[in-house]
């Protein structure tokens, strides 16, 4: 879990900024409406809905916003009609990245997608040699500044999770993706608020690299992140100890 561990506390402290708030408040959104479109606006019966509300509670997006996106979703607001597009690739030093993407125009998500690994000296995978790399998984973080690992691990290994671990200030929480939703309650019956919650692909073997590959790929990771069709972006990269993203 150490290579995960490590890019989620990246991602983290790169989402926390105020800049990246309104794009992901913006995905989140485009998360429930297809959710909502495919399966109904009722999250009871559409596990999908469930899980992407869920997300969107755990970034702290408020409760309107969410309504609204479901109602795009079922048509009660205008929205947009979005396509599912999951791209396999390979980084620099054989890391593995899983793209998912929504977008509207599929043949300028798959541009984009490829001029930017192009430009970072990756590459298109076959499909499914990138993927079973991966293990879906609920990965549920919280602010280790103002939880202890202990008062999180008891609630947590109560409400079924598989394994709580303190890295750099985040407390990160793992489970099955059957169990995510009864972890992610307990922890807000019990008020210990989280910074994001998610099912999420975490990597079976991370791969290590040196730090020059290390900075490419965080580069690389960040660019397709910042693509307005680009939903999710996964790796198995495990950077070295002392790694800064720029």
């Amino acid at each position: 879990m150490s290579g995960h561990s490590k890019w989620a506390t990246i991602k983290h402290a790169k989402g926390a900024a105020d800049a990246k708030r309104g794009q992901m408040f913006t995905k989140l959104i485009k998360e429930i409406s297809i959710a909502a479109r495919m399966g109904g606006g009722n999250p009871e019966g559409n596990p999908r809905l469930r899980t992407a509300i869920l997300k969107a509670r755990g970034a702290n997006m408020p409760k309107d916003n969410i309504d609204r996106a479901i109602k795009k979703g079922t048509g009660e607001l205008e929205g947009v009609n979005y396509e599912e597009l999951t791209y396999e690739a390979y980084a620099g030093g054989g890391v593995g990245v899983l793209i998912e993407v929504l977008t509207d125009n599929k043949n300028r998500a798959a541009a984009d997608v490829r001029n930017i690994l192009t430009r970072a000296g990756g590459e298109l995978a076959k499909a499914g040699s990138v993927a079973r790399l991966f293990t879906r998984k609920g990965i549920i973080t919280l602010d280790g500044e103002k939880y202890t690992e202990d008062q999180v691990l008891e609630v947590a290994l109560e409400g079924g999770a598989e394994d709580v671990a303190l890295s750099d200030g985040v407390i990160e929480v793992t489970t099955a993706p059957e169990d995510f939703e009864a972890v992610v309650n307990a922890l807000e019956a019990k008020s210990l608020g989280t910074t994001s919650a998610e099912i999420s692909m975490v990597p079976e073997a991370p791969v290590g690299v040196d730090k020059d590959t290390a900075a490419k790929i965080a580069r690389l990771l960040d660019r397709l992140e910042e693509n307005d069709d680009v939903q999710n972006v996964y790796s198995n990269v495990e950077y070295p100890e002392d790694f800064e993203a720029e």
